[in-house]
């Protein structure tokens, strides 16, 4: 796990299935409990999902609010 991974799950919409469209980091747990059951998909979106399972697992999901908040830094959209 690195700073980029803990980024891409507050940055990047999950590309398929039931949460297509959502923030993998805003996934819910017993979604992310059943790919840990059934099998993670290959690539980078398996191992993001693989992380993500064990932040929400272990209660560290707060660990990704300095991330998101930085992502809007911007400032609020008019």
């Amino acid at each position: 796990m690195n700073t980029q991974d803990l980024e891409r799950l507050v940055t990047l919409a999950m590309p398929f299935g039931k949460y297509k469209g959502r923030l993998i980091a805003d996934l819910p747990g017993h979604y992310l409990n059943w790919f840990a059951r059934e099998g993670f998909p290959p690539g980078e979106i398996g191992r993001l999902l693989a992380l993500m399972q064990e932040l929400d697992h272990n209660g560290l999901k707060p660990l990704l609010d300095p991330l998101r908040k930085r992502g809007n830094a911007s400032g609020p959209k008019a």
